[in-house]
């Protein structure tokens, strides 16, 4: 069981702050990852990397959210939602994420907040957003697309304790 976050000291207001404990398996002093990228649409039956996270040895992590991206040939935002042609696939250790398998559509827009997910990351886990060129029109408007994956990660403690306690690691 997880230790209080906080205890009241009456009218005065906090007296202690677990700040190394966690909630829910995930540490409060964990670390945030961030990757993004946008690139030119991929030729036909070709994919591009749009972003890469991958885990340390000893660390695991938990995936938040994802956005997607496609413009022009100028880059400008187009609002489509329908990508007919393309597929925006999620991996995790080179293996497609359920329940973000081919996806033909836009589903968080870039610059939204979207809608946050919380799947867990082994250790060592490898997490990548790319897109597939499976058969998109010749004359179609987008030309670059775009993916950011977010989330947090944390030295595993089962590795031993990350602070000295009299000189000795557990």
């Amino acid at each position: 069981m997880n230790a209080p976050l906080a205890r009241r000291a009456g009218r005065t207001g906090l007296t202690h702050v677990a700040a190394t404990k966690d909630i829910c398996g995930v540490p409060l002093d964990s670390e945030y990852f961030d990757a993004s990228g946008i690139e030119k649409t991929p030729d036909p039956g070709r994919e591009v990397l749009l972003a890469r996270f991958e885990l340390q040895s000893q660390y695991c992590g938990v995936f938040e959210n994802f956005s997607q991206f496609v413009g022009n040939a100028e880059g400008d935002l187009l609002t489509v939602i329908h990508t007919p042609g393309l597929e925006w696939l999620i991996l995790v250790n080179r293996r497609p994420l359920s329940p973000f398998l081919k996806l033909d559509h836009i589903v968080n827009t870039w610059g939204l907040g979207g809608f946050p997910v919380a799947i867990r990351l082994d250790e060592n886990a490898m997490v990548e957003f790319v897109v597939r060129n499976v058969n998109l029109a010749a004359d179609s408007q987008i030309q670059k697309v775009g993916g950011r994956i977010t989330g947090r990660y944390w030295y595993n403690p089962a590795y031993g304790d990350a602070n000295s306690r009299n000189g000795q690691f557990r």
